[in-house]
C-alpha cells in the first residue's frame, strides 16, 4: 500500500494536471474563437462595403468595387480575399480577378437562409489549394435579389491557432513538472515533522507516559496537532495514575477486612470454645462480610459506570418523595446521633433511576449525619432552578478543609483525622458522582460561610 506522502503527491498532480487541461482547453478554444472572428469580421467588412455600393448604383453592368490585382490564373497570393457577386439564380455577374474561372459554391441550405435575409458564413475544406472561409450577405438592388461573397483564406489562422496550441501545451507540461516538483518538495518538508511526531509518539508507552511529542513551534495545523495529542496525552496519563491508584487502593481496602476476618477464624479455631464465643465470632465475621459485600458491589458499580454498561431506567420522581425517601434510611443513625434531619422539598419532579437517585441521596446524608457533631442539624433543600433540579445537602459540621476540597470525590478518599475513624471504604462519594453524571447532573461540595460542609446536587428535570 502506498504511504499517505504518495498519495498525497500524485493527489496534487492529478488536481494539477485537471486544472491545467481545463485552463489550456478554455484558453485555447477562446484564442481560436478570437482569431476566427476577426477574419470573419474582416470578410464581412469588404462584404458589407461590396453590398452598399451595389445597393447604391441604379444601372450600368455590375462590378467589383474592392481594389483589384492584374488579370490572371486564380491565386491566393495577389488578393487574400476572393469576391463574388451572383443573382438568385446562380450566375455570376461579377467576380474578382484573382478569382479567375472558378466559382464560390454556395450550398442550398444556404441559399434559403439568405433569401430570408440572413447573414450567412460557411467554411470550404476543399476549394482550392487551402481551406477557405466566405461570407454571403443578400442584397435588393435593381429590383432584383443579388448575393455577395467574399471568402478568405484559412491558412494563416490555422497556422497562428496550432502555433499557440503548441505554446499552450509546451507552458503547460512546464507549469506541471514545475509545480509538481515544488509541490513533493513542499510535502516532504511538511511531513518531515509528522515523521518525527509518529516516531516519538511510537516511543511512548504505559512506562514513560510523562514524555511529550516534539512541537514543531508553529501555531498551524501541525502545531495544533501536537498540542491536541499532548494533551490527550496529559489526560492517559492522569487516567492512568487514576487507575494505578485505584488499583492499589482497591487491593488494600479489600485486603484489610480479609486480613481481620482470617485472624479470628484461625483464633477461634485455635482451641475448643463455648457455643457464646462461637457465635460472638460469626457474629464479627459477618460484619466484615458485609462490609466487603458492600465494597465489591460499589466496586461493580463503579465498573459498570465507567465502561457505560448501567443504563438506568429513567422515571420521573418529585423532590419532595426522593429526600423524604432517603431521610427515612437515615432515621436510625440520625437518632443514634441525636441529629436532626429537616426537609424542605418543592413539588417539582426530576427525571431519575429512582433507587440510583435514591442512591445519591442516601450517600450525601450519611455523610451529613455522621460528621455533624452529636445534638446537630442536617437541612436538605429541593427545588427547581432553570431546567435543573437541585437538592442542597447542608449539615453543622466542621466543614471541609480547603486542601480537601479539590480531591473529595476521588475514589477510596476519606477526610483526615477523625473520618479515619468512622465505618465506611471512601467510594460514596465517587459512586454518587458517576451515578449524577450518568443521569446528566452533577455534585459540587462547598462550606457554608456560616459553618458546616454544603453539597449540591444538580438533576434533569421533568418539563
Amino acid at each position: 500500500m502506498s504511504s499517505f506522502r504518495t498519495r498525497l503527491a500524485l493527489a496534487h498532480v492529478c488536481a494539477i494536471v485537471v486544472v491545467l487541461i481545463i485552463a489550456t482547453a478554455g484558453s485555447y478554444w477562446v484564442f481560436s474563437r478570437l482569431v476566427h472572428d476577426e477574419l470573419d469580421a474582416a470578410l464581412l467588412v469588404i462584404a458589407t462595403a461590396e453590398r452598399a455600393a451595389l445597393a447604391s448604383s441604379s444601372d450600368g453592368p455590375v462590378f467589383i468595387r474592392a481594389p483589384q490585382s492584374e488579370t490572371g490564373p486564380f491565386s491566393y497570393a495577389r488578393l487574400d480575399r476572393l469576391i463574388q457577386i451572383s443573382d438568385f439564380r446562380g450566375e455570376v455577374v461579377a467576380r474578382s480577378s484573382n478569382l479567375g474561372a472558378a466559382r464560390l459554391p454556395m450550398s442550398t441550405a444556404s441559399l434559403k437562409r439568405l433569401h430570408a435575409g440572413e447573414t450567412v458564413f460557411e467554411t470550404f475544406a476543399e476549394f482550392g489549394d487551402e481551406p477557405t472561409r466566405m461570407v454571403a450577405v443578400p442584397v435588393r438592388a435593381r429590383g432584383s435579389l443579388w448575393i455577395v461573397q467574399v471568402a478568405g483564406s484559412l491558412d494563416d489562422v490555422n497556422s497562428v491557432v496550432a502555433t499557440a496550441a503548441w505554446l499552450f501545451s509546451a507552458t503547460g507540461a512546464a507549469l506541471l513538472v514545475a509545480v509538481g516538483i515544488a509541490g513533493a518538495l513542499l510535502t516532504r518538508k511538511a511531513l518531515r515533522a509528522i515523521d518525527g511526531v509518529v516516531h516519538r509518539a511510537q516511543a511512548i508507552g504505559d512506562g514513560n507516559l510523562a514524555e511529550r511529542l516534539p512541537h514543531p513551534g508553529t501555531n498551524d495545523e501541525i502545531g495544533r496537532l501536537v498540542e491536541t495529542l499532548n494533551e490527550m496525552l496529559d489526560r492517559l496519563e492522569r487516567s492512568f495514575e487514576s487507575e494505578r491508584r485505584f488499583t492499589a487502593d482497591a487491593s488494600h481496602e479489600l485486603r484489610s477486612p480479609l486480613s481481620r476476618l482470617r485472624t479470628e477464624l484461625e483464633i477461634a479455631l485455635r482451641r475448643s470454645r463455648t457455643p457464646a464465643e462461637y457465635v460472638e465470632t460469626l457474629e464479627s465475621c459477618l460484619d466484615e462480610v458485609v462490609h466487603l459485600t458492600k465494597l465489591v458491589e460499589e466496586l461493580l458499580a463503579l465498573a459498570r459506570l465507567d465502561s457505560g454498561q448501567e443504563r438506568p431506567g429513567l422515571e420521573a420522581i418529585t423532590l419532595h418523595q426522593l429526600t423524604r425517601e432517603a431521610a427515612s434510611r437515615l432515621e436510625i443513625t440520625a437518632r443514634q446521633r441525636n441529629v436532626q434531619v429537616e426537609i424542605e422539598a418543592a413539588a417539582p419532579s426530576a427525571r431519575v433511576s429512582h433507587p440510583a437517585a435514591c442512591l445519591v441521596l442516601i450517600n450525601l446524608l450519611d455523610n451529613a449525619v455522621k460528621y455533624t457533631p452529636l445534638g446537630g442539624r442536617v437541612m436538605v433543600r429541593a427545588h427547581a432552578e432553570g431546567a435543573s433540579a437541585v437538592v442542597t445537602v447542608h449539615d453543622s459540621g466542621p466543614g471541609i478543609s480547603p486542601d480537601e476540597l479539590p480531591h473529595l470525590f476521588e475514589r477510596f478518599r476519606r477526610g483526615p483525622g477523625h473520618a479515619r475513624s468512622t465505618q465506611g471504604s471512601g467510594l460514596g462519594l465517587a459512586l454518587s458522582q458517576a451515578v449524577a453524571r450518568a443521569h446528566g447532573g452533577s455534585i459540587s461540595a462547598s462550606n457554608d460561610p456560616n459553618g458546616g460542609a454544603c453539597f449540591t446536587v444538580t438533576l434533569p428535570l421533568v418539563p
